[in-house]
């Protein structure tokens, strides 16, 4: 199943962030993990682009099949971006640098 099937079939997306002691972060409607490293991960979910930042932070679990990802380290903070507005700079940054 590709992305764009998952997200057709989710319309009614219900998203669960549980941090625990700010070390142990669950995550639930996760469809794929774009970047990680031990300071950022970059997670594509249900509702936008996750952007977990911390320090020494690993990957525990990772479930396609139940969308869910267990990131654990030091977390500082966590963002949402949206995923049509970070496409739209990479054009117009393409564009730019033609």
């Amino acid at each position: 199943m590709t992305i764009e099937e998952r997200k057709l079939m989710n319309t009614n997306v219900i998203q669960n962030l549980v941090l625990e002691n700010r070390n142990k972060l669950s995550i639930s409607g996760v469809l794929d993990v774009l970047s990680f490293d031990d300071q950022i991960v970059i997670v594509e979910t249900d509702l936008g682009l996750l952007t977990i930042k911390g320090e020494n932070l690993r990957i525990n679990k990772l479930s396609i099949d139940t969308s869910d990802v267990i990131i654990e380290g030091d977390i500082c903070s966590l963002s949402y971006s949206q995923k049509d507005l970070e496409k739209k700079g990479e054009g117009l940054l393409s564009k730019i640098f033609k």
